[in-house]
């Protein structure tokens, strides 16, 4: 499962429009949206990169205006850590990967007042994309980018989401199209107000089950949290794996 997470990963950065190459690298570079989430650098498989190779790197993230910052599951390219934190790179986080299979899936909780359905207009793809900014700490509307996201799940073979609880949007997220039958949960996030009250179980719920009737074999996400942790765990997902975070502050 590892490799297969890593390779659809690496397979998305490549089909990114604005992706770019520095030595064993690739990039996915979002130019209408800041968030470091967005932009990220992947090594090649097994990369043994250099200091000189790490230093174009971090160049080409800083003549972006991008803080320099790699996504990856260490057993994909083991020597790619110690030479990043040997260029001064710290960890962020090393994050649980969880993953589901159609035979795992279970039902969630019923939310009273909740619908669940894929944005399909505008006005609806804007309002999913500011529940996602808002939710990630963003303020005023959301980034051009955000909408981007959600539309491409949708017209990629993906499915995105908008949820609302008696019509006000209450949460969003999306899958985007799978590599090889594997697909990622991602950009979920719910609303302050309505938090704590099964939203993100529901709504997880209910992308995983759309992607599975779309023809996906498996479903992985980076929870963000041990709270967030046992809601996706509580709708049949489990821990496979680890994934680092890992970027240069700005100096």
């Amino acid at each position: 499962m590892d490799t297969a997470i890593q390779n659809y990963a690496r397979t998305h950065t490549l089909r990114s429009p604005d992706h770019y190459r520095v030595g064993p690298f690739t990039v996915r570079h979002n130019p209408g949206w800041e968030l470091k989430f967005a932009n990220y650098a992947i090594p090649n498989q097994g990369a043994e990169p250099t200091a000189g190779e790490i230093a174009d790197l971090v160049a080409a993230f800083r003549g972006r205006d991008r803080l320099p910052r790699l996504e990856f599951l260490p057993a994909w390219a083991p020597a790619v850590e110690p030479a990043l934190l040997a260029a001064g790179f710290t960890v962020e986080n090393r994050a649980p990967v969880m993953a589901c299979t159609a035979g795992e899936l279970l039902a969630p909780k019923p939310v009273d007042g909740l619908r669940v359905s894929e944005p399909a207009t505008d006005a609806e793809f804007t309002a999913a994309a500011a529940v996602q900014h808002t939710g990630f700490g963003g303020e005023g509307g959301p980034d051009d980018g955000e909408i981007a996201w959600l539309r491409a799940a949708s017209e990629g073979g993906g499915v995105s989401a908008l949820a609302t609880v008696e019509g006000v949007p209450a949460g969003a997220g999306g899958c985007s199209a799978p590599v090889d039958g594997t697909g990622e949960l991602a950009g979920l996030a719910v609303a302050d107000a309505f938090r704590r009250r099964g939203v993100g179980a529901a709504l997880s719920a209910w992308l995983t089950s759309t992607a599975f009737d779309r023809g996906f074999g498996a479903v992985w996400l980076e929870p963000g949290g041990p709270d967030v942790e046992r809601i996706y765990a509580s709708i049949g997902y489990r821990r496979v794996g680890e994934k680092l975070n890992i970027s240069l502050d700005p100096a």
